[in-house]
């Protein structure tokens, strides 16, 4: 083999570990990606069994209840973007902050059932904040209108339950300011 060859070769080796490694680190990485989705979303086209996502959006007022799982515990809450709900089940502890018409993140995977099997739970931290994608899809929805001020509480334009179409992004603003005004 002359000179020429065996540098040809040496090349070609190194390109292709190389090329394996940086396959290798790509598959690993898709595999541990979590995609971002709305009720709304899960409700169009749910996710393929086993894959893993974050719920993301508002805690629906009323659909918080706590158990013990085996002697740990639990909770079944409902999470809503306003359009549609999916009903959460996670094992484990709630963080200080979760509560009811609240903005929370879930990670983990539609169960058989249809519902979501949460593995972590998350919570916003403070009053101002709400993740991104959260506001996102509200603002999607029409439920807020960043213009119009912070967003309103799940209970004043979560119309789920009484079959109404919605308030819109700037009528949910107003209702909020009218109830405001009436003392309420």
């Amino acid at each position: 083999m002359t000179r020429k060859r065996r540098r040809l070769v040496l090349v070609l080796a190194c390109g292709a570990g190389i090329g394996s490694a940086a396959a290798l680190a790509l598959s690993a990485f898709s595999d541990s990606v979590a995609f971002f989705v709305s009720p709304s979303e899960i409700a169009a086209k749910a996710p393929p069994p086993g894959r893993s996502f974050r719920l993301g959006g508002l805690v629906a007022q009323g659909s918080l209840t706590r158990l013990l799982d085996g002697g740990r515990p639990a909770a079944t809450f409902r999470v809503t973007d306003g359009r549609a709900t999916v009903t959460v089940h996670y094992v484990g502890i709630l963080p200080d902050l979760f509560r009811e018409g609240q903005g929370v993140v879930a990670l983990g995977e539609i169960a058989p059932d249809g519902s979501f099997r949460a593995e972590d739970v998350l919570a916003k931290h403070d009053e101002a904040y709400m993740p991104k994608e959260v506001a996102d899809a509200l603002k999607k929805s029409g439920h807020w209108n960043p213009a119009a001020g912070p967003p309103p509480p799940a209970s004043t334009w979560n119309t789920l339950g009484t079959g109404a179409t919605g308030t819109g992004a700037t009528g949910g603003a107003a209702s909020l300011a009218n109830s405001a005004k009436a003392g309420g």
